[in-house]
Protein backbone atom coordinates (compact mmCIF):
# COMPACT_ATOMS: atom_id res chain seq x y z
CA UNK A 1 0.00 0.00 0.00
CA UNK A 2 1.31 3.42 -0.99
CA UNK A 3 0.22 6.06 1.54
CA UNK A 4 0.98 9.76 1.22
CA UNK A 5 -0.07 12.87 3.11
CA UNK A 6 0.65 16.45 2.03
CA UNK A 7 -0.39 19.81 3.44
CA UNK A 8 -1.07 22.94 1.40
CA UNK A 9 -2.39 26.12 3.02
CA UNK A 10 -5.42 25.03 5.13
CA UNK A 11 -5.80 21.67 3.39
CA UNK A 12 -4.47 18.16 3.96
CA UNK A 13 -4.40 15.79 1.00
CA UNK A 14 -4.26 12.04 1.62
CA UNK A 15 -3.55 9.63 -1.19
CA UNK A 16 -3.63 5.84 -0.98
CA UNK A 17 -2.89 3.33 -3.74
CA UNK A 18 -2.94 -0.45 -3.49
CA UNK A 19 -3.70 -3.75 -5.28
CA UNK A 20 -6.90 -4.89 -6.97
CA UNK A 21 -9.77 -6.59 -5.18
CA UNK A 22 -9.32 -10.38 -4.90
CA UNK A 23 -11.83 -12.53 -6.78
CA UNK A 24 -13.01 -14.32 -3.65
CA UNK A 25 -12.91 -14.18 0.13
CA UNK A 26 -9.60 -15.43 1.48
CA UNK A 27 -10.18 -14.80 5.20
CA UNK A 28 -13.31 -16.89 5.91
CA UNK A 29 -14.97 -13.72 7.14
CA UNK A 30 -17.59 -13.90 9.85
CA UNK A 31 -19.77 -11.38 11.65
CA UNK A 32 -18.33 -7.83 11.55
CA UNK A 33 -14.80 -8.80 10.56
CA UNK A 34 -15.07 -8.52 6.79
CA UNK A 35 -12.34 -8.47 4.17
CA UNK A 36 -12.50 -6.07 1.22
CA UNK A 37 -14.15 -8.67 -1.03
CA UNK A 38 -16.92 -9.35 1.51
CA UNK A 39 -17.49 -5.64 2.13
CA UNK A 40 -18.01 -5.03 -1.59
CA UNK A 41 -20.31 -8.01 -2.13
CA UNK A 42 -22.36 -7.00 0.93
CA UNK A 43 -22.59 -3.28 0.21
CA UNK A 44 -23.18 -3.44 -3.54
CA UNK A 45 -26.41 -4.75 -5.06
CA UNK A 46 -24.81 -5.83 -8.32
CA UNK A 47 -24.70 -9.29 -9.89
CA UNK A 48 -20.92 -8.93 -10.12
CA UNK A 49 -18.15 -6.39 -10.11
CA UNK A 50 -15.85 -4.88 -12.75
CA UNK A 51 -12.81 -6.92 -13.75
CA UNK A 52 -10.53 -4.62 -11.81
CA UNK A 53 -11.64 -2.87 -8.63
CA UNK A 54 -9.15 -1.06 -6.41
CA UNK A 55 -10.82 -1.11 -2.98
CA UNK A 56 -8.02 0.68 -1.15
CA UNK A 57 -7.37 3.39 -3.72
CA UNK A 58 -8.60 6.68 -2.34
CA UNK A 59 -8.04 10.41 -2.50
CA UNK A 60 -9.11 12.58 0.41
CA UNK A 61 -8.95 16.36 0.69
CA UNK A 62 -9.63 17.73 4.17
CA UNK A 63 -9.93 21.37 5.21
CA UNK A 64 -8.84 22.45 8.69
CA UNK A 65 -12.54 23.10 9.50
CA UNK A 66 -13.34 19.42 8.92
CA UNK A 67 -14.93 19.81 5.48
CA UNK A 68 -13.88 16.82 3.42
CA UNK A 69 -14.05 15.51 -0.15
CA UNK A 70 -13.21 11.87 -0.76
CA UNK A 71 -13.06 9.64 -3.82
CA UNK A 72 -13.23 5.83 -3.60
CA UNK A 73 -14.44 2.87 -5.66
CA UNK A 74 -17.12 1.64 -3.26
CA UNK A 75 -19.08 4.90 -3.28
CA UNK A 76 -18.69 5.15 -7.07
CA UNK A 77 -20.07 1.65 -7.63
CA UNK A 78 -23.00 2.24 -5.27
CA UNK A 79 -24.44 4.53 -7.96
CA UNK A 80 -24.40 1.84 -10.68
CA UNK A 81 -28.00 0.87 -11.40
CA UNK A 82 -29.02 -2.73 -10.80
CA UNK A 83 -31.64 -2.74 -13.54
CA UNK A 84 -32.12 -3.06 -17.30
CA UNK A 85 -29.65 -0.96 -19.24
CA UNK A 86 -30.22 0.71 -22.59
CA UNK A 87 -26.98 -0.59 -24.17
CA UNK A 88 -28.24 -3.84 -25.67
CA UNK A 89 -25.73 -5.54 -27.94
CA UNK A 90 -24.77 -9.12 -28.62
CA UNK A 91 -21.55 -8.95 -26.64
CA UNK A 92 -23.38 -8.25 -23.38
CA UNK A 93 -24.79 -11.78 -23.29
CA UNK A 94 -21.44 -13.43 -24.07
CA UNK A 95 -19.84 -11.12 -21.53
CA UNK A 96 -22.27 -12.22 -18.84
CA UNK A 97 -21.75 -15.90 -19.68
CA UNK A 98 -17.99 -15.46 -19.45
CA UNK A 99 -18.47 -14.19 -15.90
CA UNK A 100 -20.62 -17.07 -14.67
CA UNK A 101 -17.58 -18.98 -13.45
CA UNK A 102 -15.89 -15.93 -11.97
CA UNK A 103 -15.51 -15.61 -8.22
CA UNK A 104 -16.84 -12.08 -8.56
CA UNK A 105 -20.34 -13.39 -9.24
CA UNK A 106 -22.39 -13.66 -6.07
CA UNK A 107 -25.85 -14.24 -7.50
CA UNK A 108 -27.59 -15.07 -10.75
CA UNK A 109 -26.57 -12.71 -13.53
CA UNK A 110 -29.52 -10.93 -15.08
CA UNK A 111 -30.05 -7.68 -16.92
CA UNK A 112 -28.24 -4.78 -15.28
CA UNK A 113 -25.98 -1.91 -16.25
CA UNK A 114 -23.09 -4.08 -17.40
CA UNK A 115 -21.12 -0.95 -18.37
CA UNK A 116 -20.97 0.08 -14.67
CA UNK A 117 -22.06 3.61 -15.52
CA UNK A 118 -21.95 5.89 -12.50
CA UNK A 119 -22.86 9.52 -11.86
CA UNK A 120 -20.49 9.65 -8.88
CA UNK A 121 -19.02 13.12 -8.30
CA UNK A 122 -17.26 12.39 -5.00
CA UNK A 123 -18.19 11.90 -1.35
CA UNK A 124 -18.75 15.15 0.55
CA UNK A 125 -18.67 15.29 4.34
CA UNK A 126 -19.23 18.07 6.90
CA UNK A 127 -20.20 20.76 4.39
CA UNK A 128 -22.83 23.11 5.82
CA UNK A 129 -23.53 24.97 2.59
CA UNK A 130 -23.86 23.39 -0.84
CA UNK A 131 -25.89 25.19 -3.50
CA UNK A 132 -26.35 25.48 -7.24
CA UNK A 133 -24.49 28.43 -8.69
CA UNK A 134 -23.84 30.37 -11.88
CA UNK A 135 -20.16 30.45 -10.99
CA UNK A 136 -18.04 28.32 -13.28
CA UNK A 137 -14.46 27.11 -13.21
CA UNK A 138 -12.09 29.65 -14.70
CA UNK A 139 -10.62 27.55 -17.51
CA UNK A 140 -8.25 30.33 -18.60
CA UNK A 141 -6.71 30.49 -15.15
CA UNK A 142 -6.29 26.72 -15.10
CA UNK A 143 -4.41 26.93 -18.38
CA UNK A 144 -1.92 29.44 -16.98
CA UNK A 145 1.55 28.07 -16.36
CA UNK A 146 2.10 27.38 -12.70
CA UNK A 147 4.46 25.18 -10.79
CA UNK A 148 2.91 21.78 -10.09
CA UNK A 149 3.37 21.09 -6.39
CA UNK A 150 1.60 17.71 -6.50
CA UNK A 151 0.10 15.49 -9.18
CA UNK A 152 -1.47 12.07 -8.59
CA UNK A 153 -3.80 9.80 -10.56
CA UNK A 154 -5.79 6.82 -9.32
CA UNK A 155 -7.92 4.21 -11.06
CA UNK A 156 -10.96 3.30 -8.95
CA UNK A 157 -12.31 0.55 -11.22
CA UNK A 158 -11.98 -0.68 -14.79
CA UNK A 159 -13.57 -3.25 -17.10
CA UNK A 160 -12.81 -4.16 -20.72
CA UNK A 161 -16.42 -5.23 -21.43
CA UNK A 162 -15.38 -8.65 -22.71
CA UNK A 163 -13.03 -7.03 -25.25
CA UNK A 164 -15.83 -4.89 -26.67
CA UNK A 165 -14.63 -1.55 -25.35
CA UNK A 166 -13.72 -0.09 -22.00
CA UNK A 167 -15.30 1.32 -18.89
CA UNK A 168 -13.34 2.97 -16.10
CA UNK A 169 -13.55 5.46 -13.28
CA UNK A 170 -10.48 7.48 -12.32
CA UNK A 171 -9.53 10.53 -10.30
CA UNK A 172 -6.56 12.84 -10.57
CA UNK A 173 -5.44 15.89 -8.62
CA UNK A 174 -3.17 18.78 -9.43
CA UNK A 175 -2.01 21.21 -6.76
CA UNK A 176 -0.55 24.59 -7.73
CA UNK A 177 0.57 27.53 -5.57
CA UNK A 178 -2.82 29.19 -6.27
CA UNK A 179 -5.08 26.21 -5.48
CA UNK A 180 -6.03 22.68 -6.51
CA UNK A 181 -7.93 21.07 -9.36
CA UNK A 182 -9.46 17.58 -9.33
CA UNK A 183 -10.90 15.63 -12.26
CA UNK A 184 -13.07 12.62 -11.49
CA UNK A 185 -14.02 10.80 -14.69
CA UNK A 186 -16.21 7.90 -15.67
CA UNK A 187 -15.44 6.92 -19.28
CA UNK A 188 -17.33 4.39 -21.41
CA UNK A 189 -16.70 3.23 -24.94
CA UNK A 190 -18.69 0.31 -26.36
CA UNK A 191 -17.04 -0.30 -29.74
CA UNK A 192 -19.29 0.63 -32.64
CA UNK A 193 -22.16 1.58 -30.35
CA UNK A 194 -21.76 4.38 -27.83
CA UNK A 195 -19.30 6.63 -26.06
CA UNK A 196 -20.04 8.39 -22.79
CA UNK A 197 -18.18 10.56 -20.30
CA UNK A 198 -19.32 11.70 -16.86
CA UNK A 199 -16.92 14.27 -15.41
CA UNK A 200 -16.74 16.06 -12.09
CA UNK A 201 -14.29 18.95 -11.93
CA UNK A 202 -13.51 20.32 -8.49
CA UNK A 203 -11.62 23.59 -8.27
CA UNK A 204 -10.51 25.69 -5.31
CA UNK A 205 -8.41 28.84 -5.18
CA UNK A 206 -6.74 29.21 -1.81
CA UNK A 207 -7.74 32.90 -1.65
CA UNK A 208 -11.46 31.96 -1.81
CA UNK A 209 -13.68 30.51 0.91
CA UNK A 210 -15.52 28.17 -1.44
CA UNK A 211 -15.03 25.19 -3.76
CA UNK A 212 -16.63 24.89 -7.20
CA UNK A 213 -17.91 21.48 -8.31
CA UNK A 214 -18.76 21.29 -12.01
CA UNK A 215 -20.39 18.02 -13.11
CA UNK A 216 -21.17 17.15 -16.72
CA UNK A 217 -22.57 14.26 -18.73
CA UNK A 218 -21.70 13.63 -22.36
CA UNK A 219 -22.93 10.85 -24.62
CA UNK A 220 -23.19 10.04 -28.30
CA UNK A 221 -23.63 7.19 -30.76
CA UNK A 222 -20.33 6.32 -32.37
CA UNK A 223 -21.79 6.04 -35.86
CA UNK A 224 -23.08 9.63 -35.63
CA UNK A 225 -19.87 11.20 -34.31
CA UNK A 226 -17.43 10.26 -37.08
CA UNK A 227 -14.45 10.54 -34.74
CA UNK A 228 -11.08 9.02 -35.81
CA UNK A 229 -10.24 5.80 -33.96
CA UNK A 230 -7.00 7.22 -32.52
CA UNK A 231 -8.96 10.07 -30.94
CA UNK A 232 -11.78 7.76 -29.83
CA UNK A 233 -9.33 5.76 -27.73
CA UNK A 234 -8.02 8.85 -25.93
CA UNK A 235 -10.45 10.04 -23.23
CA UNK A 236 -8.73 13.41 -22.88
CA UNK A 237 -8.90 14.10 -26.61
CA UNK A 238 -12.37 12.77 -27.35
CA UNK A 239 -14.35 14.23 -24.43
CA UNK A 240 -14.87 17.69 -25.93
CA UNK A 241 -16.15 16.09 -29.18
CA UNK A 242 -19.00 14.22 -27.45
CA UNK A 243 -22.38 16.03 -27.23
CA UNK A 244 -23.06 17.63 -23.86
CA UNK A 245 -26.20 16.23 -22.23
CA UNK A 246 -26.14 17.94 -18.85
CA UNK A 247 -24.04 20.47 -16.94
CA UNK A 248 -24.38 21.55 -13.31
CA UNK A 249 -22.26 23.78 -11.08
CA UNK A 250 -22.32 23.77 -7.30
CA UNK A 251 -20.70 26.06 -4.76
CA UNK A 252 -19.49 24.53 -1.50
CA UNK A 253 -18.83 27.21 1.09
CA UNK A 254 -16.20 26.85 3.79
CA UNK A 255 -16.91 28.05 7.35
CA UNK A 256 -15.97 31.70 7.85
Amino acid sequence: VDNEEHSFEDWTIRYKSSHILPSKCTDQCENDELCSFCIYTKELHLPHLPEMVFPNNSLEIVHKSGCCIEFNALDALKLVKDENHSVKIACSESWRKARQDSGLVNKTIGDFDWTFKTNYIGSYKNWNSRELTDLTIDKNKLMQREKILLYRKLILFEDELHDNGTSFCSVRIRVMPSGFFILLRYFLRVDGVIISVNDARIYHEFINNYVIVESSQREGKIRDLQIPLAVMNDPDEVTSLIPLIDLKCEKLSLPT
